[in-house]
């Protein structure tokens, strides 16, 4: 099973471009596993903030609402 140059250059090439489209296809994984990883730590921070507003506000109306009830209880 003898191979001609040619045939054994069109052999590598293909590979090569095999090759290639392999380590563009992991590159573009891996980019979008780093976006999908940036994108949850946003979403995290942004939930972990608006639960802390909530509770803050709901912490000021609760203090109000104390004052409140004392004062509409003395009269």
């Amino acid at each position: 099973m003898t191979m001609e140059a040619s045939e054994l250059e069109t052999k590598v090439q293909t590979l090569e471009t095999a090759l290639a489209v392999q380590e563009a296809a992991m590159a573009g994984a891996q980019a979008t596993q780093a976006a999908t990883q940036a994108g949850m730590t946003t979403t995290f921070a942004a939930t972990q903030s608006g639960t802390w507003a909530v509770m803050g506000v709901g912490s000021v109306a609760l203090l109000a609402g104390i004052f409140l009830g004392v004062g509409i209880a003395k009269h």
